[in-house]
């Protein structure tokens, strides 16, 4: 299906309107993050331990010498043969920001639950370079609701997104980021976490794929998406010219 074809003015008349509405999401977006920076936070009390090629480091070891920490809480369970395809979509996008990241006081860590060398496989596998750590055997993931055992979903609601949700729209692991940070006097505070579409912002590709003629084209929320190396060749554009 084809979108109706105007003159050039008639365009220029409905790209003035849209454009308005465009500039109400962009002011709107800035009250929502400034709002985002006021949250109060909680301190973590908690020990947390994960595993890292480095060895054993916990929650506050994970910041890496930096005052803020962001947990991308990635969907790869201890029994996973794969990442999750969504999860590993924003995934594609991290390593070319770690360094704007670092620079900028922020630290960035994947944590799944697989043991280390399920994660170190699926990270070689994509070719990836940022942090990724195993919170397997702790009880991180289930603290920040994105990891549900089999008891958790035999119940009649499971709390994902802030929400009491059906199981039957939950899974044993979940997606997820959260922020932290950690003072001068080693204290660390959980300030934010995000889940489902909350993430969307942080895929550059879909935020790009919003100003294509087709959009998304998609008939389910990323139903269209692969792991980066399960995508056929591209086929080469058929010529035109006969």
């Amino acid at each position: 299906m084809q979108n109706q074809v105007v003159s050039r003015e008639e365009w220029l008349e409905a790209r003035r309107a849209l454009l308005l509405k465009e500039k109400e999401a962009t002011h709107l977006r800035d009250e929502v993050n400034a709002e985002r920076m006021a949250l109060p936070w909680v301190k973590v009390d908690k020990d947390y331990a994960f595993d890292t090629p480095a060895g054993r480091k916990s929650l506050s070891d994970l910041f890496d010498g930096r005052s803020q920490l962001l947990v991308y809480h990635f969907m790869l369970g201890p029994e996973w043969k794969a990442g999750c395809p969504g999860c590993s979509f924003l995934s594609d996008h991290v390593d070319g920001t770690l360094p704007h990241l670092n620079n900028h006081d922020v630290t960035w860590v994947a944590v799944s639950r697989a043991p280390l060398e399920r994660i170190e496989a699926y990270k070689k596998r994509m070719g990836w370079q940022f942090p990724w750590a195993s919170s397997f055997g702790s009880d991180f993931n289930y603290d920040y609701h994105v990891s549900f055992t089999p008891e958790d979903l035999a119940r009649d609601k499971v709390v994902y997104n802030f929400t009491a949700i059906e199981p039957a729209n939950a899974n044993d692991e979940l997606p997820g980021m959260s922020a932290f940070y950690k003072n001068e006097k080693g204290e660390v505070f959980h300030t934010y976490s995000s889940y489902a579409r909350g993430l969307e912002e942080m895929v550059g590709t879909l935020m790009i794929l919003d100003r294509a003629p087709k959009g998304r084209n998609e008939e389910g929320t990323m139903d269209f998406i692969k792991r980066h190396d399960e995508y056929a060749p591209a086929q080469q554009a058929s010529s035109h010219c006969h």
